[in-house]
């Protein structure tokens, strides 16, 4: 099986990945969960000298289902964060990662900070599999104005799942809703404002970015299948070119990203440019590839052709993680702010 990040061939890891993504595509939460928990810490974490390795798995995985993507990231995700704050998860935990504020919530943590218990009041939105998961890495308010990231147990009858009103036409399965907490108890994850400010941060954006990529890549082999399938016009034969090029561009600067992560060269303010780039640029060849797909195959398979059509449903919904505009405007004020030389 080739590699979709690289010329050469995949690992024996991402091709296992890659065969239960397509066993899973169509299978419960709960099954995919119990296959990530348990094959989740053969996975390498960024920063460790396989970041490219990973990222080739996540695109891999998203290539074949960007529901098993995305049931897959977060859990991935709170392990390297468990490892880079020197942590060990608890054996046969599933994870969800949830960070996201909402206007009129506000999850705030009390407890003694010289080694004393901390719980958690209130409510936190945007959780993703809230339903599903068994613990979950949430960050709370300390202070008026600062974080700090904690682990929680999801069993725990202070926890409470809200119904979702979740009706998205992609990723259906991947519920989001809202989660209270009355004084559950948690155990903090790392120092006040450690999450935001640490390296795996603007690594773990990175992973996210190489997920829309493969995301992509699905929908470019329906393109070229489909392409070969009839003799192509000139239009047709421009679409497919238009699509390699984008692709090209996306994971040429997924490449650079891992190899800047691997050797020490994306931590602070340059960790923070990086990621902005690097997800500024596949989100915008995610978008491009989902509009000439569209363009080039018409109506037929997204009325016919049920994995397409939700192939096409999911990206869409999943590449919206990038703030689009706003992220941009980040991403200038980060190349302003620094000594960016073009």
């Amino acid at each position: 099986m080739p590699s979709v990040l690289t010329d050469g061939p995949a690992s024996g890891r991402t091709e296992e990945w890659v065969r239960h993504a397509r066993e899973l595509r169509e299978a419960p939460v709960e099954r995919v969960l119990a296959w990530v928990g348990a094959a989740g810490a053969d996975v390498p974490v960024p920063g460790a000298g396989e970041t490219l390795a990973r990222g080739d798995l996540l695109a891999g995985v998203a290539a074949e289902s960007l529901t098993v993507a995305r049931i897959a990231e977060p859990h991935l995700d709170a392990l390297a964060i468990l490892a880079e704050a020197g942590q060990t998860p608890p054996a046969g935990a599933t994870w969800g990662v949830w960070a996201a504020e909402g206007p009129g919530d506000r999850l705030e943590a009390a407890g003694a900070r010289a080694g004393g218990g901390w719980t958690l009041t209130g409510r936190k939105p945007w959780c993703s599999l809230a339903g599903s998961v068994s613990h979950a890495l949430v960050t709370a308010w300390v202070g008026p104005a600062e974080r700090r990231l904690f682990r929680v147990e999801l069993a725990a009858p202070d926890v409470h799942v809200e119904e979702p009103a979740w009706v998205p036409t992609g990723l259906r399965r991947v519920v989001t809703t809202a989660v209270r907490f009355d004084h559950a108890r948690a155990v903090p994850v790392g120092a006040e404002g450690w999450y935001l400010q640490r390296p795996g941060f603007w690594w773990g954006g990175t992973g996210v970015a190489a997920i829309w990529y493969g995301g992509a890549v699905g929908l470019a082999r329906t393109l070229e299948r489909r392409t070969r399938e009839r003799d192509p016009d000139q239009i047709g034969l421009l679409h497919v070119g238009e699509v390699d090029a984008a692709l090209h561009v996306a994971r040429t600067v997924l490449l650079e990203a891992a190899r800047a992560i691997d050797a020490g060269a994306a931590t602070g303010r340059g960790g923070a440019l990086l990621a902005a780039r690097v997800r500024h640029v596949v989100a915008g060849v995610a978008e491009d590839v989902l509009e000439r797909v569209g363009h080039a195959l018409g109506p037929g398979p997204l009325s016919a052709d049920a994995d397409h059509a939700a192939r096409v449903a999911d990206l869409g919904l999943y590449v919206r993680q990038h703030h689009a505009e706003r992220d941009a405007a980040a991403l200038g004020r980060l190349v302003l702010e620094g000594d960016v030389a073009w």
